[in-house]
């Protein structure tokens, strides 16, 4: 069998407002399995990437029922903890009238992954994003895990989600900035960059990135494209035109489909094919409800950039 990828961080239920309506205006949310590590996981499960993930649920119905989901999807759930002691992590969802996804954490059992459970020696890679940083001690089992993948020379994915509010942005800053510099390939968004650095487009997002230099980076700005940055190279990539019904998950499926490709290429490098593919990948991943239903397997990207081939 081959090494499996290792995904570290939330797992959780999203509950989500219908389209056209959101917090304030909706009601009613839908149940949907979650959190962007976990959403990653199924990702690269569903695109023939042997993975495990690492994360705490509480002992309670939705834990059950995202530990039950997992196993579906065929990731090695050896590594997942059950907690009596603090019920499941979830999640408020909703989308804005652009389309783009906002997200209100109210964080349980997530934020109880320990350094201790960070053992990864023998694995291809770890995927790690900024949400579990911003408590402890699920932030200090991130580092831990960043620090161990360095010594091992183990590339690592930093999946950056800034989630206003989790944490001090300064604090957060720092954080941040101490997995970037560990990392081999970083996803960001434009309105992360915001975030952490007052960045507005692609362009001021990728300077700020040159002076962390990592190998490969690739900034997304929802329905305004992506671009991927190696060394000096820009590539940038538009949307493809798809009828969405929900954005939820989009990015994770991006992200997921840019690793795969990582993967094939022994983790040398990167070109704009990998950025369409990844593309391809999240735009499919939004004609469907739910951040995981919608996340396709490598035919159904393949068969999707066919029909939309130059």
């Amino acid at each position: 069998m081959s090494r499996p990828v290792v995904a570290i961080g939330e797992c959780l239920i999203d509950l989500i407002a219908p389209k056209g309506s959101d917090l304030v205006t909706g009601s009613t949310l839908a149940i949907r399995e979650g959190g962007a590590p976990a959403n990653v996981a199924v990702g690269l499960a569903r695109l023939g990437v042997p993975v495990q993930m690492r994360t705490v649920l509480g002992d309670d119905p939705f834990g059950l029922r995202l530990h039950a989901r997992l196993v579906a999807e065929g990731i090695d759930v050896s590594r997942v903890r059950i907690a009596a002691e603090t019920p499941t992590t979830i999640a408020l969802a909703w989308a804005d009238a652009s389309g783009d996804g906002h997200f209100r954490l109210h964080r349980h059992a997530d934020r109880l992954l320990s350094p201790e459970e960070m053992d990864i020696h023998g694995v291809e890679a770890i995927v790690v994003g900024s949400v579990s940083l911003c408590a402890q001690p699920s932030g200090e089992a991130v580092l831990t895990a960043v620090k161990t993948a360095s010594e091992l020379s183990i590339p690592i994915v930093f999946d950056v989600n800034v989630r206003p509010g989790l944490l001090p942005m300064d604090d957060l800053r720092m954080l941040v900035t101490a997995v970037l510099t560990a990392s081999t390939v970083v996803k960001l968004s434009v309105d992360d960059a915001r975030h952490l650095w007052g960045c507005a487009t692609f362009e001021e997002t990728v300077d700020v990135l040159d002076r962390f230099e990592p190998p490969v980076a690739v900034i997304t700005d929802g329905s305004r494209g992506a671009m991927l940055r190696v060394g000096q190279t820009r590539t940038f990539q538009s949307v493809f035109p798809v009828d969405a019904v929900e954005p939820t998950g989009a990015g994770d499926a991006f992200t997921s489909a840019f690793v795969s490709r990582m993967i094939d290429r022994s983790w040398q490098g990167a070109d704009g094919d990998d950025l369409r593919f990844a593309m391809a990948s999240g735009a499919l991943a939004t004609t469907l409800p739910g951040a995981m239903d919608g996340l396709p397997t490598r035919d159904q990207v393949i068969e999707f950039l066919n029909a939309h081939a130059d």
